[in-house]
């Protein structure tokens, strides 16, 4: 399987962008089918350049993720790449599970410091495991034989008390260590990305892809619930467009939809590289986004 840094140099030398989705590994067996009979043979339909599967809090999914990854890379041959924390895990269990990656023809990681398993409180390291991404970052590289992501927080990490420059310098950290991409949080105010990117490649002398990741909203409800949780912003006229619809959700959706389009138009003449979207799963809202941006070669008429 194709390295993702390659992907982006590729795309870049083509003058286009790189597109990528990423799926959460469901929790029950209707998920599963829904993920794999429906959401995803209507995505690939729009050719991604490749895609990304979670990891769910505490390492909780750690061989579901894997085999996710697997069977898109053997039954659909696209490039797949597995979410990869540090949580609940030693230094050698890491690495196991690094190996076993490279077993199954896995190539591309996304190295997380990752989310503690909900009611558990702040993140604490394993004893013998690693308190930082970056020292994940690093042993991912000394391995060998891998692309490696990082997340980037436009806004600044939720938990970082030090400010968002403190959260960047971290990052850049990440990038030293070895990672060759940064994937960013949801956000919905450029500004905020635009100031992130400059600020690394300009300030600190980043020059990995720094690639938005793009949240289809499917409700107000849940965009709330997600800002809520990973600290990102709600701009006013955003928040007060999404009170007036209420519980429409098809409203919301379509709302969604147009917005999350008018960024990425703001975000390509801007030189973003990609888009990254976070599909939750669901296909409909991020094919009417690349239909509209003609991306892709697929119909927005795939499964909700």
């Amino acid at each position: 399987m194709r390295l993702i840094r390659d992907i982006y140099r590729e795309c870049r030398t083509a003058g286009r962008l790189a597109v990528s989705f990423e799926f959460f590994t469901p929790k029950t067996p209707e998920g599963d089918r829904a993920l794999a009979e429906r959401t995803i043979p209507a995505l690939f339909a729009a050719r991604p350049d490749y895609c990304s599967v979670t990891y769910g809090a505490g390492g909780s999914t750690r061989d579901k993720t894997l085999s996710i990854v697997d069977r898109i890379q053997r039954e659909r041959g696209v490039t797949g790449m597995a979410h990869l924390t540090c949580v609940g895990a030693t230094r050698e269990q890491v690495r196991e599970i690094v190996e076993q990656a490279r077993g199954l023809n896995i190539r591309n990681l996304l190295a997380l410091r990752g989310d503690p398993p909900e009611g558990s409180g702040e993140f604490k390291p394993a004893e013998g495991g690693f308190a930082y991404a970056h020292q994940l970052v690093s042993l991912i590289r000394e391995t060998g034989g891998f692309s490696i992501g990082v997340a980037g927080f436009p806004e600044g990490h939720v938990a970082c008390r030090e400010g968002k420059h403190a959260d960047w310098q971290r990052l850049k950290e990440k990038i030293d260590c070895g990672a060759d991409f940064v994937l960013t949080q949801l956000f919905f105010d450029n500004a905020d990305f635009l100031e992130f990117r400059d600020h690394l490649t300009r300030r600190l002398g980043v020059s990995v892809p720094i690639v938005p990741g793009i949240l289809p909203i499917l409700s107000g409800r849940q965009v709330k619930k997600f800002t809520e949780l990973c600290g990102a912003r709600l701009p006013a006229a955003f928040r007060q467009k999404l009170d007036e619809l209420g519980e429409d959700d098809q409203a919301v959706k379509q709302f969604g939809i147009d917005y999350a389009a008018r960024q990425c138009e703001e975000l390509r003449r801007s030189g973003a590289p990609g888009f990254h979207f976070y599909t939750l799963n669901k296909a409909r809202s991020t094919l009417a986004i690349l239909k509209h941006l003609g991306l892709g070669g697929a119909s927005p008429g795939g499964p909700a």
